[in-house]
């Protein structure tokens, strides 16, 4: 019931783009003193939704399949200064980056809880 209105797809879109954006922070992390890596990071979710548009409607699984809809925004090498030994990592940046993800997670959890609340409470169920 809730993955047909628009409302909550997009808060499930922000948790998982979140969640994408955590793991690439903490490959970065894991990476920081790997010589020649490259700090990475994936686009901002307002471009990544933009991109993704509507989904197409179909009448049965596997109809009309989208498969570059379906994945996660790609990574890309985030600019930044590098070491001496080639490595752009910066902890300080990574930290950042990691509480935005968080608050970008804890904002579709909000989004959701509400939506789920008003549903509950049209329907006559209060919690």
């Amino acid at each position: 019931m809730f993955e047909k209105l628009e409302l909550t797809r997009m808060a499930q879109g922000l948790a998982a783009h979140a969640g994408s954006r955590m793991g690439v922070i903490a490959k970065n992390v894991a990476n920081a003193d790997t010589p020649g890596f490259k700090a990475q990071d994936i686009p901002d979710f307002a471009s990544v939704y933009a991109d993704r548009g509507l989904p197409l409607k179909t009448t049965r699984a596997g109809h009309i399949a989208d498969p570059a809809r379906a994945t996660d925004p790609r990574p890309f090498t985030a600019p930044g200064a590098e070491s001496p030994n080639g490595n752009s990592v910066s902890l300080e940046q990574e930290m950042v980056k990691s509480v935005e993800a968080r608050q970008e997670h804890e904002m579709a959890l909000a989004v959701y809880r509400a939506t789920s609340d008003v549903i509950r409470a049209s329907l006559g169920r209060a919690r």
